[in-house]
């Protein structure tokens, strides 16, 4: 049985990973693909079984925390800096704003309950980190405005859960507006603290440690994200603002392998993502869903049209205020409509379900529609209204990606030769290595400084060599090197010829 569940994960993964590329031409998130392959497997199509909201929150969060960590990690400091104040802002007092706006329309507009209308309101409130990151990464835009949607959608999680999570609970009733504030903000200072703790601690630690394998520090990486989110959570503190906070300090220090730990990130992030999304398809029942379209069409209008341009108006003003930079019109209408909604609204309504909250399945449908329909038409029109509202910046050069060893589409190989104690390369000058036309001697390290090497360079014991060969003539080149390390640069007229 296991067998057949391997190969059924793993063929989802392959169908996933190649409608990444159909998602990414049409500009659509690929979130929306995923989640229907979820609902191809669930309920509604093979009738794979999955009912448990609970395995689904659990699982939901776990993935969100590798999501933010990916965030964190790929996240230019430099490129947000400006940014983060105004994102602040956003992510408090307009999560406040969406989750009043949205809960007071429907509760007198749709007659909804008020615990289950502020529920609602605060599951809507927090954009998506995955979705805006999918569609934003490949907008022209200015280093600002870009940076605010980036880091509002990396620090808006934190208190939008904490608010589902403190509804949600069982003891909502007795909580007044001055416990729930104070509640919010205790959590989000553990969370802070420890994720300020954590990132330095992990980037000093991972610069002293020599690992022996490269492969160990992307682990390392993500392992120490984690370990902020455990902690935070035990503190009982916002386990996603501390894994995102220790994720931006790792991901802007200077690391071993920052390349390799990147790529991994974005790896291990795809695959929460599909496994996420896949599982949320799965759990939903498109059977029960007409009853939910039209609530869910109501209360998405409210959200994208009433209540996320009303907390980016008071957020800017609350910025212009306090000094903190001003925000024009035209801005201020693209951050309206770029708040995109993905995995962590459906997520989040997974929640109240999970805890038994009267009506709560009926929420999560509603979500669910919310999240398909409005992200159908925001994410294909970015590219449009980024142009009609003028803040499009064809112009601007997007981040420069630079790889520790880009050899791959060379079809070459990296070498690393040492000379060691008693080795006839010492002496050699490195035209008198004589090695293949497609091999090279790019960089010599000795007494512990590097320099690019002329034909004249005479080698030394105890100099690291490091020589860029293709593929074809890799052996050779090996068989070259070992041969005058063995007899010296007139090795071939002994008959060396360097082999094993």
């Amino acid at each position: 049985m296991l067998d057949v569940w391997l190969l059924l994960g793993a063929a989802i993964v392959i169908a996933a990973i190649a409608s990444v590329r159909i998602a990414h031409r049409s500009g659509l998130p690929s979130l929306l693909v995923f989640l229907g392959f979820g609902l191809i497997l669930g309920p509604s199509g093979f009738g794979v079984p999955f009912e448990s909201p609970q395995l689904a929150q659990q699982i939901g969060m776990s993935a969100l925390a590798v999501i933010l960590a990916e965030g964190g990690l790929t996240t230019n400091w430099s490129h947000v800096r400006r940014s983060v104040p105004l994102a602040l802002v956003l992510a408090t007092v307009g999560v406040a704003v969406s989750i009043g706006v949205v809960a007071l329309i429907v509760q007198g507009f749709l007659g909804m309950e008020a615990r289950t209308a502020l529920i609602l309101g605060a599951v809507l409130a927090s954009t998506d980190a995955a979705a805006v990151f999918s569609v934003l990464r490949r907008l022209p835009l200015p280093p600002r405005l870009a940076g605010v949607l980036e880091a509002e959608s990396g620090l808006n999680d934190a208190p939008t859960v904490i608010a589902v999570m403190l509804l949600s609970g069982a003891s909502h009733s007795s909580a007044t507006l001055g416990t729930f504030l104070l509640e919010t903000g205790i959590e989000l200072l553990i969370g802070a603290v420890v994720g300020l703790a954590v990132g330095p601690a992990g980037a000093y630690a991972l610069r002293r440690v020599a690992l022996p394998a490269s492969g160990l520090y992307p682990l390392a990486v993500l392992a120490l994200t984690f370990v902020s989110y455990g902690g935070a959570v035990l503190l009982h503190g916002s386990g996603f603002l501390a894994v995102y906070l220790t994720a931006l300090i790792l991901g802007n220090s200077r690391l071993p392998h920052r390349a390799a730990t990147r790529g991994f990130a974005e790896g291990a992030a795809w695959l929460a993502q599909i496994g996420m999304f896949v599982m949320l398809g799965m759990l939903a029942d498109v059977g029960e869903m007409a009853s939910a379209i039209i609530p869910g069409l109501i209360t998405g209008t409210i959200l994208v049209l009433l209540a996320r341009p009303l907390s980016v108006l008071v957020s800017s003003g609350l910025s212009w205020a306090l000094r903190l930079g001003w925000v024009s019109w035209r801005d201020q209408a693209f951050l309206s409509w770029a708040g995109l909604r993905g995995a962590v609204p459906i997520v989040l309504a997974t929640i109240p379900w999970a805890g038994g909250v009267l009506g709560s399945k009926g929420l999560f449908n509603e979500v669910f529609v919310i999240v398909i329909v409005f992200t159908l038409l925001q994410g294909p029109t970015l590219p449009y209204a980024a142009r009609l509202l003028g803040v499009a910046a064809p112009g601007e050069a997007h981040d420069l990606s630079v790889e520790s060893a880009p050899l791959e589409e060379l079809n070459a190989d990296l070498l690393q030769v040492k000379v060691p104690p008693g080795s006839r390369l010492h002496g050699v000058e490195v035209f008198e290595l004589r090695l293949p036309s497609g091999a090279a001697v790019t960089l010599v390290v000795r007494d512990g400084k590097s320099f690019v090497p002329t034909a004249t360079t005479r080698l030394r014991v105890d100099d690291q060599l490091l020589v860029v060969t293709t593929a074809a003539c890799r052996d050779e080149a090996e068989r070259r090197l070992r041969a005058v390390s063995r007899g010296g640069k007139l090795a071939g007229w002994y008959g060396e010829r360097g082999l094993e």
